[in-house]
């Protein structure tokens, strides 16, 4: 029994003595503090002396492969505001495309842009004066393809609470 002791005594002590020497390998580089964030314009206004497609600039630019989503005030619901995400389509009573809203971005700057034939004859209630919100997710936070499909994009307060995004925090842009 004295050899038996002995011996996790010898061993306990090799092993914890080997935990001196050289450091290993530095872990990776951190993000910078990179967080989603939610930017807010509102009044912005498709006519046709900015084409049907204003332009808000962004600061901090967006990254190469951050994922950027846009979401357009469709009204309120209890005092509560709902969001569409773009692209958001209405169709005429025959199935044919009526308008749509859709954006796109570069590394300054989201284009949000209205869709259809005669874009002058669209309500002015969806032309004039509308609320957008722009939400940059950057690309180490969604992670690998497989979960990214998990999220439901779609729903506006659902992103929000799926990246910690605090909405006391959001920005408002103008547009250019």
């Amino acid at each position: 029994m004295k050899k038996i002791l002995t011996l996790f005594a010898v061993v306990g002590l090799i092993a914890f003595s080997s935990c001196e020497g050289p450091e290993g390998p530095e872990g990776p580089q951190g993000q910078d503090g990179l967080i989603a964030e939610v930017f807010q314009v509102k009044g912005v206004n498709f006519t046709s002396n900015n084409d049907y497609n204003p332009i808000i600039p962004l600061d901090p630019t967006i990254g190469t492969s951050d994922m950027v989503l846009v979401y357009r005030q469709d009204g309120t619901d209890g005092g509560v505001p709902v969001w569409k995400m773009t692209p958001e389509l209405y169709y005429l009573p025959d199935g044919t495309l009526d308008f749509g809203y859709n954006s796109n971005f570069t590394i300054r700057d989201v284009s949000i842009y209205m869709d259809g034939g005669d874009l002058g004859s669209v309500l002015s209630t969806f032309r004039l004066n509308q609320t957008f919100r722009i939400v940059i997710i950057p690309g180490y936070l969604t992670g690998t393809a497989k979960s990214a499909n998990k999220a439901d994009f779609s729903d506006y307060k659902s992103v929000i609470a799926r990246y910690g995004i605090d909405e006391s925090k959001m920005k408002e842009l103008k547009v250019k």
